[in-house]
């Protein structure tokens, strides 16, 4: 797992919600967080999950 710092300030809600719309894209399963601290968004974490199928029963 890695993190990026990305600047917060002077970014406008627009900018926010192009992160988090950024965060989202593509995700088929897992989360976005947002954090918030002082009325503000400080972080936006993307955990992804991926769902491994069990191999299908084979007749012989």
């Amino acid at each position: 797992m890695s993190a990026t710092l990305r600047s917060v300030e002077g970014q406008d809600e627009a900018g926010i919600l192009r992160e988090i719309q950024s965060a989202l894209q593509g995700l088929r399963f897992g989360a976005v967080e947002i954090t918030v601290h002082n009325g503000q968004v400080v972080q936006i974490e993307r955990k992804e999950k991926f769902r491994l199928q069990a191999p299908a029963n084979k007749s012989a």
